[in-house]
């Protein structure tokens, strides 16, 4: 929110892809007075579809490099963000607690290092015989968990977050596009986009947060990037009330690196998979549950209810997400394999700035 509106409201950015990334460009962009365009053809197996909206910032491992400052900076801005969202939807909130488990004591060590060294950021020890591993030991079959929790961690809901994103960028009269971008150009010093059905877009930026797809859009024989697919699935388990009720289960927990949100007293999520390539494995329930020893017995394949995967990129050879700027008027944010959801104030800022430096 740094651009004067006076200098560039009749400029026009066009944002290739839908996503929750994409729409907080927009979001901030828009609120900078840009004309913006988004261009989708919004397949349900984007990045965004999904996510499980866990937000894992002060738990995050490490104190410097640049994913702890994208990171920080999110952790900044995102109690400004949910602020603002919340007059276009006011049930949006972050929801904490996040509580992370483990059932090895060197990972815990290492956990309780972590803490000790950054008595900063709101974490604290779970005792062994607290409510809450007492709870989740009892319904999992366990006697073994220990972990952390986090006060400024936890869980935004990405449906809800993508639908306010919706309410606001339709507020702003934001041109939606369903069409897929498959060539770009620059000519006299505007960016000339063309669409499947033909239509020509014409731009002055163009951001593009398409994911895998962006590299079929740029010179890879200038611009040296690599990118992989990572898919991932997540399953939904729907006990009847007769085998368990689920409602002493904190909402979002994380349990040797799988996620769990309960999302009532007879459902909960479980995710997700990180899978290198396009086509989902067929064993998503086992690879989700085999670090339990002994299942307990509602937790059975015949009690998925739903299931649904997203295909996200991992950068090569360098850090994720990437943030660049390719050539002047085009500026590449993608890349997001994990906490995209987190990262989206940061990145968008990133890219606010960088714009800002291409038409001074």
């Amino acid at each position: 929110m740094k651009v004067s509106n006076k200098n560039f409201k009749n400029l026009h950015i066009l944002i290739v892809g839908s996503g929750v990334i994409g729409k907080f460009n927009a979001l901030e962009l828009s609120k900078q007075g840009f004309k913006i365009t988004i261009a989708d053809p919004q397949k349900k197996k984007n990045s965004s579809s999904a996510a499980l909206g866990l937000l894992i910032g002060n738990m995050y491992q490490k104190s410097k490099g640049r994913s702890w400052e994208l990171r920080k900076k999110s952790n900044e801005l995102w109690p400004r963000w949910i602020k603002f969202l919340e007059q276009y939807n006011n049930n949006l909130h972050i929801e904490k607690p996040l509580i992370q488990l483990t059932t090895e004591q060197k990972n815990f060590e290492k956990l309780c290092k972590f803490i000790s060294n950054h008595p900063t950021r709101g974490l604290r020890v779970l005792e062994r015989d607290s409510t809450i591993i007492q709870n989740i030991n009892k319904i999992f079959n366990m006697n073994n968990l220990k972990g952390i929790i986090s006060g400024e961690d936890g869980r935004i809901d990405p449906i809800s977050l993508l639908k306010t994103l919706n309410i606001f960028l339709k507020d702003e009269k934001v041109d939606f596009i369903k069409d897929k971008i498959i060539k770009i150009k620059k000519l006299n010093n505007q960016w000339i986009s063309t669409c499947s059905n033909k239509l020509e877009i014409k731009s002055d930026v163009i951001i593009l947060c398409n994911s895998l797809d962006a590299l079929k859009l740029i010179d890879l024989n200038i611009h040296d990037i690599k990118l992989k697919p990572v898919l991932g699935q997540a399953i939904e388990i729907s006990p009847s009330k007769e085998e368990i009720n689920l409602l002493s289960l904190p909402k979002h927990f994380n349990i040797n690196g799988t996620n769990f949100i309960r999302k009532n007293n007879n459902k909960i999520i479980i995710g997700s998979t990180d899978e290198y390539d396009i086509e989902p494995k067929e064993n998503t329930f086992e690879e989700l549950t085999d670090f339990l020893e002994n299942k307990p017995k509602w937790l059975n394949k015949n009690n998925i209810t739903d299931k649904w995967l997203g295909i996200r990129s991992r950068p090569e050879d360098e850090p994720s997400p990437i943030l660049k700027s390719l050539e002047k008027g085009l500026i590449l944010c993608t890349g997001f394999y994990k906490n995209g959801i987190l990262l989206a104030p940061a990145c968008s800022n990133w890219v606010s700035d960088e714009i800002a430096n291409h038409l001074l």
